[in-house]
């Protein structure tokens, strides 16, 4: 090649480059100026409400109570979360609950509510709200001036929301809403014995006899349902395990069908992959949803969807461990007069086992969360717990509670995992 064909290709080559150097950013801008606009990025601003993002994030982690007095005939209800399961009993409240003719319900700071024939709101630094609800409305009566902006008043509602609490009154009834910081009522309810104990009481009372009694209204309590909760994360790791597992066990004979050293038929080997291929191009979701139309709601459903969708998963992987193992070690068994089964069994499965165990007990640990949301749509498991709670729209505190033992069981499981990894293919009692 002479010097001038070197220093033309030289150049020519240097002109590629710097083309396609201009050409990525220009693709990579296009394709975000794509998504700004199919997205409308823009808008999100307009469609952004901090103030319910803010009312989301702090019903994760506190809790309201209810007082509510029935316009028509003066009664007053006091309950957690406005549940009949976290009722106070008559004549009982909450320490800044005055109960009597006329309840008052003190939130600090100066914020006092007064329910009674006349309900009124002393508001610092506003002045006194009062009404007086019949039949034709509220008839709120508001300090002169412009109306601030947490007061929504018109004749047949006023809704006052601060910083202490909310409330709204309307014909009907009067009810005040006050935050309070924890999970209320989590170890025991209201109508428990145990309820308002420390932990030194309550320890006192089980080394007297009560142990039981008292796991028995926790686990028992109306409110948190922790014993139906704790059954529904063990269906959902059940799904998981019994979709994983199983999938493991149908797969593996069919791998040898897929794999070109055990098959040397084309078309058994074809016709292998793709069911494969079908089985794991649908997704895990898609499965759920046609077998519980085919089977009905229920965990076993969700099993069979993740049992189907790892199968084509396990297969793929499966075969392709298969294809590569030493030939070796097969012709040694070979050797020694060992029927077909046996050379599978001494001569193949030893040296795929670390990938087929490493894989298998990767998925389970995965879909230990799929488990979760194929559960929402089954009807089974953690996930239905979780999007009843979400559906609600107000147990926000709930739908963390189920959100933290989903974190905790993948953790464990996690965890689990690595150890059987370690325990079952590298042999490692220990572990690091």
């Amino acid at each position: 090649m002479t010097t001038a064909t070197l220093q033309a290709a030289t150049l020519a080559h240097f002109s590629r480059k710097k083309r396609i150097t201009i050409a990525v950013p220009l693709v990579v801008l296009a394709y975000l100026a794509y998504i700004f606009v199919s997205f409308d990025v823009a808008g999100l601003s307009e469609r952004i409400n901090l103030n319910n993002a803010r009312t989301l994030v702090s019903d994760s982690y506190s809790y309201k109570t209810h007082v509510t007095q029935n316009n028509r005939d003066g009664t007053i209800a006091v309950s957690v979360e406005g549940e009949r399961k976290g009722e106070y009993p008559d004549g009982s409240a909450p320490d800044w609950v005055s109960l009597g003719d006329t309840t008052i319900v003190d939130l600090g700071d100066g914020h006092v509510i007064t329910l009674g024939d006349e309900v009124s709101y002393n508001i610092p630094g506003y002045g006194v709200v009062t009404a007086r609800p019949d039949g034709t409305g509220v008839n709120a009566v508001l300090p002169a001036g412009d109306l601030p902006d947490y007061i929504n008043a018109s004749k047949n509602r006023v809704t006052i929301v601060t910083d202490a609490g909310r409330f709204t009154i309307t014909r009907a009834r009067a009810e005040v809403f006050k935050y309070s910081y924890g999970w209320e009522l989590f170890f025991f309810t209201l109508d428990s014995p145990y309820y308002g104990m420390g932990p030194a009481q309550l320890m006192s009372r089980a080394f007297s006899g009560e142990a039981g009694a008292i796991l028995e209204d926790f686990w028992t309590n109306k409110m948190w349902r922790h014993g139906d909760v704790l059954w529904a994360l063990f269906e959902t790791l059940l799904m998981a395990f019994l979709g994983t597992f199983g999938a493991a066990i149908v797969a593996l004979p069919l791998a040898f069908l897929a794999a070109r050293n055990f098959t040397p038929l084309g078309a058994f080997r074809f016709a292998a992959r793709r069911v494969f291929d079908f089985l794991r191009g649908v997704d895990g979701l898609i499965w759920t949803i046609v077998l519980s139309r085919a089977f009905g709601p229920g965990p076993l459903t969700g099993a069979l969807a993740i049992l189907l969708t790892d199968t084509g998963s396990f297969g793929k992987m499966f075969s392709e461990a298969l294809e590569n193992v030493d030939e070796k070690q097969i012709e040694g068994i070979t050797s020694t007069g060992a029927k077909p089964m046996q050379r599978y069994r001494f001569g193949v499965i030893p040296q795929v086992m670390p990938v087929l165990l490493s894989q298998v007990l990767y998925y389970f640990e995965s879909n230990t969360r799929s488990a979760t949301i194929i559960g929402a749509i089954t009807g089974g498991g953690i996930g239905l717990l979780l999007t009843q709670a979400i559906a609600t729209q107000k147990d926000w505190e709930e739908v963390t509670y189920y959100i933290v033992l989903i974190i905790l069981l993948v953790m464990a499981m996690d965890t689990l995992s690595g150890w059987a990894r370690r325990k079952l293919i590298k042999g490692d009692e220990g572990g690091h």
